[in-house]
């Protein structure tokens, strides 16, 4: 337990910024963040978009990747065991918990092809990140960190919500984000967070 606070600690959640090199529909994405004794680099960022009725877009968050080295290929940032961060700004009050988890749950089922039985137990305890009311302005911060697992903070507390370890979610979890979407403006979020058309 000690152990578990103490690299939550460590991870002086992406509060550590350098500098902001990139601001999204008004929110700033620092392009270095500390996590333990890491650097991490801004690969990309961009917007989820949703439609409203199927006319009206919506933005609904602003997100931003962080890995250790910048890349452009999804199915490596996906399958490395290695420390990134995905850092999601709330910035419309349309987004409810109940809204974030059934969209996560959607992206599980398509990150893993339909067969989210093996992880089954772990993305119930993901989901749990959800479970308390989602505001606007909220900030989430999911991290992946070799021989830790997945954490998620939220606005900034050093205190995980939860940690989850193994590769299995780590890779449906990014996946989600970086992986085949059915939705086109999941697709488009993707390749911003490559650094393809950030900020556009």
């Amino acid at each position: 337990m000690l152990k578990g606070f103490c690299l939550a600690l460590l991870i002086v959640l992406a509060s550590v910024a350098f500098s902001y090199a990139l601001n999204v529909k008004g929110v700033d994405l620092p392009d270095t963040l500390a996590v333990g004794d890491e650097t991490l680099l801004l690969n990309g960022a961009g917007v989820r978009v949703k439609k409203l009725a199927g006319i009206v877009k919506k933005d609904i968050y602003v997100a931003g990747l962080y890995l250790k080295n910048k890349s452009g290929n999804a199915q490596e940032i996906i399958d490395a065991d290695e420390t990134m961060m995905l850092r999601i700004k709330i910035v419309s009050s349309l987004l409810t918990a109940e809204r974030f988890t059934e969209a996560t749950l959607t992206g599980f089922a398509e990150s893993t092809r339909g067969n989210t039985a093996p992880i089954q137990k772990e993305i119930d305890l993901f989901l749990s990140t959800f479970s308390e009311k989602i505001q606007e302005g909220d900030l989430f911060e999911i991290v992946y960190r070799q021989g830790v697992g997945v954490q998620t903070f939220k606005n900034g507390s050093a205190h995980a919500i939860v940690t989850i370890p193994g590769m299995p979610i780590k890779k449906a979890l990014f996946g989600i984000w970086l992986g085949e979407r059915s939705e086109q403006a999941l697709q488009k979020l993707g390749s911003e967070l490559l650094g393809k058309a950030a900020g556009k």
